[in-house]
């Protein structure tokens, strides 16, 4: 059977009977009430007013992540990125990850296809792409764990999607930026052989193993909802430039997995695993919810609403994102928490992710500037006056933001967590509100 073949009978799978939608009347996208109403919405937008926000992502972007990512990541000898290194630019080893280079060509290919297309970032892509062509992998195998400085292989083949499909989305907007058709053939290919591997019955049976410890019942061809968020993200970015119904199918079906399936009616959340039928497991992962996967992939379902144009699906999707939001609070100490390890028992790992914030961010600033909701506008307000109180590291004498830490996001939890430079969820979000917030000045004047 041909590749084409075989990616349309993985898309077109059929998949369990859908569960209820959300059963809670939740206004999750209405509009101020009067023009004033929406100004003063605005003026939650972090205290600040659009203007002032745009000037603080254009700095936040600009002026500190890319120069720290010129002088001290970028490995001018062999391409790619050096990201073992410490927030002060201190060097831990030369190794590099595939899946990391992977992001780094999107990161790149995005930087040059939507903010001047300076020729300077694409050539940070093209050596990264050059890079991984060192460590290519056989037909049908995964690429390897680790690399080394040079790009040879340095580990061995992982055997989960992640790593394959985050190359994937680099190709992808690779060839966007580009026209390289082979980029996006690359992509095409990636993403075929990663859907097959993802609807094996005997696929990553340790997944639980995430949450619970070695200790974790076994769960063979588990349903993942970040596995169907990095193959919609994936998807998404081949379909802005190819238009391949089989993508689109692929798209919808990922989306609707998420949205009809993974919600649990019982208590409104996401389950992050179910059966490979779609079926609820046992304990524990029945209570086992992934806000922060959650609060990811809620822009990327509004992203999918918006190409299907579907108020109705993105009405649901801002509803459900607020609810998610809401639990993930911390009403302590601020910010959110991005799992949830038993609902009943209110467990939540405690610690907080930078990225976790940076999506709800992203989440929140798309619904206001879709629709003018005011508690989107107050929700954005006060996880970006967390944020920029919290993660900077303007202090310690770096540009950088912590990318985790603990509950009370402290220099010292941040400080014991591995060496290591976060180059795809922060500059994404500053890619992605600064975007947003230039079209909503551009709409205002």
């Amino acid at each position: 059977m041909r590749r084409r073949d075989l990616l349309a009978g993985a898309i077109l799978a059929a998949g369990s009977p859908l569960i209820a939608r959300l059963s809670f009347a939740e206004p999750s996208c209405t509009l101020p009430e009067s023009g004033k109403a929406r100004e003063d919405a605005a003026r939650h937008l972090g205290r600040f007013t659009l203007s002032q926000l745009r000037d603080l992502y254009h700095r936040d972007l600009f002026a500190d992540w890319l120069p720290f990512m010129e002088s001290r990541i970028i490995d001018r000898q062999y391409g790619g990125f050096l990201c073992n290194t410490d927030f002060d630019g201190t060097r831990v080893n030369s190794e590099k990850d595939p899946l990391f280079e992977g992001r780094g060509i999107w990161v790149y290919s995005y930087l040059y296809t939507h903010f001047g297309k300076d020729p300077r970032h694409l050539e940070v892509a093209r050596r990264s792409v050059e890079l991984l062509s060192r460590s290519e992998p056989a037909e049908g195998a995964f690429w390897c764990t680790s690399i080394h400085q040079d790009g040879t292989p340095a580990g061995p083949p992982a055997t989960v999607i992640p790593t394959d499909l985050g190359i994937a989305e680099g190709f992808a907007a690779y060839a966007q930026a580009t026209g390289q058709q082979q980029f996006l053939e690359k992509s095409k290919r990636l993403l075929g052989k990663c859907l097959q591997a993802y609807e094996r019955s005997d696929y990553n049976p340790g997944v639980g193993r995430t949450y619970f410890g070695a200790s974790a019942p076994e769960l063979p061809g588990a349903r993942i909802m970040g596995s169907w968020m990095i193959l919609l993200r994936t998807t998404a970015q081949i379909l802005e430039i190819d238009s391949d119904p089989q993508l689109d199918a692929l798209a919808r079906r990922c989306a609707d997995a998420i949205v009809d399936h993974h919600f649990n009616p019982e208590f409104q959340l996401n389950n992050e695993l179910l059966n490979h039928d779609f079926s609820r497991p046992v304990n524990p992962y029945a209570q086992l919810s992934n806000l922060g996967n959650t609060l990811e992939v809620s822009w990327m379902l509004l992203d999918e609403a918006t190409r299907r144009r579907d108020d109705a699906m993105f009405q649901l999707c801002a509803a459900r994102l607020r609810r998610h939001a809401e639990v993930a609070s911390d009403a302590v100490y601020g910010g959110v928490f991005h799992v949830l390890l038993n609902v009943d028992q209110n467990l939540y790992e405690l610690n907080k992710l930078l990225w976790a914030q940076e999506e709800t961010l992203v989440d929140t600033l798309y619904i206001y500037a879709r629709c003018g909701a005011s508690w989107a506008a107050d929700m954005f307000g006060r996880i970006y006056a967390y944020v920029r109180q919290n993660y900077p590291l303007a202090s310690h004498g770096s540009p950088l933001w912590m990318y985790a830490s603990d509950r009370k996001a402290s220099f010292e939890g941040f400080s014991r967590l591995r060496k290591r430079v976060e180059n795809y969820h922060h500059p994404r979000h500053l890619m992605l509100n600064l975007r947003r917030i230039d079209a909503m000045l551009g709409a205002r004047a």
